[in-house]
């Protein structure tokens, strides 16, 4: 299958249709920012409630009549836009697919080493999100604003979050489980790239230091010659380093292991040259970041979840390192088998993160809507994914059978090549869903290839259905029409004759904004689809009821930018108690209670509505392989960005084979 590198299938269609869009964009951008201006969002009219000249709404009364003039003259020259556009999108594609060609502005993708399925198995690991990038006048009625601020924003986020190294901590005694991830703050990573041991004592501390780059520069080529260090990592772990606590009980050193305590681990590394435009002034509360702010990996202060300090003996870091001044954020990831946790019967392992998990291999992005902020989160995102699909969807009347004003807002990114797409638009839309072409990518992705040259690939499905509440028949069959498509996809892509190796399928993975929870009375419908049951759901007991651990990933509008939630730290710290909880996810709806819950103190079921989600099968998988959930994580960093959760998971792809 031939992939889409451009949105017209020549060069005389594309400058057609840049002349139309020239013409027609006047007139929408005018119409975006009248409108706009009588939607404020909770933060604008905090900052106008301390304006005692009421100087804005002085700018208002002068600027309406300027807008209205103006778009009254753009009018004429939209009409001739639109009437050249219109008929140009039978011919435009249903995606683009961008391949970073200069790999050394690239972090992520750099690292990547194919996976000849030896050893016990591989990692991968998967990211989804809403992020809520709509033409701005419509953004403000969920709260958010500046979409193209906060497109780039956003982008960088991700990308600095999936560039910290991964850092795994094994505790050899079972005993010491009282060392835990909230309990102090951070490991320094030794050097970057490297996957060796580190024997350390840890010492608590109550503050969270944090200094270097917040561009996740130990991604560099100049720091992977020393990969092959001991430890467990997984073959193809790329940057990840592997630190053994040798604990006593009750968390405490031993005498010899106080006397060989004298400093700290830096990690050291080049910084990336800074990217134009990220000392820019933010017109938005959403970049400005504060002490504890850890969203960007800029603050003075890092997440206690995230970070953790170590002292080492002078035989285990080259002293040289210890005056370097870079410190780096890392996941911690803990053996399951002497972890605490809450609930005991599950298998991986659980959190609420204030960053993307580490080394993200797949994102999948919902909502990504308006075209300039598009291009500028592509941008940010090519500094770590190699490969990204987007501006996914159709326009006008073109294979739906509603007009359509904007595309599906989906958008793919990977750190491994794509080798087939495809999209399909859910003909059912109602409402305002009717006006975009709301519908389902379909990837498939070469992970790596055995001896035998066969392709080691994986499917990956991205969606966001109906999102009116009460359309339940209409999300069913859209979710019927999806199971048809992943099926038909399947088939399609499949490669196993003569002429071409058989093809070794490692994953399915499918995610997306559904639209619905599982403790929701009114969802009742979407709970019990035969989906699920050929797809796992990681967070499901069964239909209507989520596991204990499993939170809400739907934000309460409303306090997206008050003080205890506005940061991802302070986002991290509410949603971990269950008040917190009450106060700032929105709860299944019932008949009792509105849709927003700030402040309440009742009792309400489940914890929160989780209507983003991420599942997965083992059916149609090479039959010797074995995939298991390794990681499943809620993320705080894009807080105050959107109204949205993301969602993450890792799994484990096992090959039955021993070590080497």
């Amino acid at each position: 299958m031939v992939l889409y590198t451009s949105p017209f299938p020549n060069s005389f269609l594309s400058v057609l249709h840049s002349f139309s869009w020239g013409l027609i964009f006047p007139c929408y951008w005018l119409a975006d920012r009248l409108v706009g201006s009588f939607v404020p969002t909770t933060y604008e009219k905090r900052q106008r409630a301390d304006d005692p000249c009421y100087f804005h709404a002085l700018c208002i009364i002068i600027t309406t009549p300027i807008y209205l003039a103006l778009l009254v003259a753009s009018l004429p020259f939209a009409l001739i836009g639109f009437l050249l556009w219109s008929p140009l999108q039978s011919a435009r594609r249903p995606y683009i697919y961008s391949r970073l060609k200069d790999k050394n502005h690239a972090n992520g993708a750099t690292l990547l080493t194919e996976w000849k399925a030896a050893g016990s198995g591989k990692s991968f690991c998967f990211g989804s999100a809403n992020v809520c990038l709509l033409p701005d006048s419509l953004a403000r009625f969920n709260n958010v604003f500046n979409t193209q601020a906060r497109a780039k924003e956003i982008g960088r986020r991700i990308r600095n979050g999936a560039s910290r190294p991964q850092i795994k901590i094994y505790i050899d005694s079972p005993t010491n489980t009282s060392i835990s991830a909230a309990s102090f703050s951070s490991l320094v990573s030794p050097q970057a790239g490297d996957n060796r041991t580190v024997n350390a004592g840890i010492k608590r501390t109550t503050s969270m230091e944090y200094k270097g780059d917040n561009c996740g520069s130990n991604n560099g080529e100049e720091n992977r010659e020393d990969k092959g260090g001991s430890g467990e990592p997984h073959e193809g772990e790329e940057n990840t380093c592997i630190v053994r606590i040798n604990g006593e009980e009750n968390g405490h050193m031993s005498d010899t292991e106080a006397d060989t305590v004298n400093g700290q681990a830096h990690a050291s590394g080049p910084a990336e040259p800074s990217l134009e435009g990220d000392a820019e002034v933010s017109k938005t509360p959403n970049h400005k970041q504060k002490e504890g702010d850890s969203g960007s990996l800029d603050s003075c202060s890092a997440s206690r979840e995230s970070l953790v300090k170590v002292r080492v003996g002078d035989g285990t870091v080259d002293q040289s390192t210890v005056n370097n001044k870079l410190l780096y954020k890392a996941s911690i990831m803990k053996k399951t088998s002497v972890r605490k946790k809450k609930h005991t019967d599950e298998t991986f392992d659980h959190e609420t993160s204030a960053f993307f998990p580490a080394n993200l291999d797949f994102l999948c992005l919902q909502e990504v809507f308006d075209k300039r902020a598009a291009e500028k989160l592509k941008e940010q995102l090519h500094h770590y994914f190699e490969y990204i699909v987007y501006d996914v969807g159709v326009y006008s009347c073109h294979s739906c059978c509603s007009f359509k004003f904007v595309n599906s807002g989906l958008l793919f990114a990977s750190r491994y090549p794509v080798m087939d797409a495809a999209y399909h638009c859910y003909p059912n839309g109602r409402g305002m869903d009717s006006l975009a072409s709301k519908g389902a990518l379909f990837l498939k992705v070469q992970v790596g290839s055995t001896p035998q040259d066969q392709r080691i690939v994986g499917y990956i499905s991205c969606t966001h259905l109906q999102a009116i509440a009460g359309d339940t028949t209409v999300r069913c069959e859209q979710l019927d029409m999806l199971q048809d498509w992943l099926s038909e996809f399947r088939k399609s892509t499949s490669s196993s004759s003569t002429a071409n190796p058989e093809e070794l399928v490692a994953f399915d993975v499918l995610c997306g904004d559904l639209n619905f929870d599982n403790c929701s009375s009114e969802d009742k419908l979407e709970q019990q689809h035969s989906l699920f049951t050929h797809y796992k759901d990681p967070c499901r007991v069964g239909p209507g009821e989520d596991k204990p651990w499993a939170i809400g990933t739907l934000l309460d509008p409303e306090g997206l930018y008050d003080e205890e939630v506005c940061t991802p730290d302070n986002l991290q710290k509410v949603l971990e108690s269950e008040e917190g909880r009450k106060g700032y996810l929105v709860y299944p709806t019932s008949k009792n209670h509105g849709s927003s819950q700030k402040g309440r103190k009742a009792s309400l079921k489940g914890n929160g509505r989780r209507i983003d989600y991420m599942l997965y099968t083992e059916e149609g998988l090479y039959l010797e392989w074995k995939v298991e959930v390794e990681e499943f994580s809620f993320i705080t960093q894009l807080a105050g960005l959107t109204d949205h959760l993301p969602v993450a998971m890792r799994l484990m792809v096992s090959t039955g084979e021993d070590d080497p």
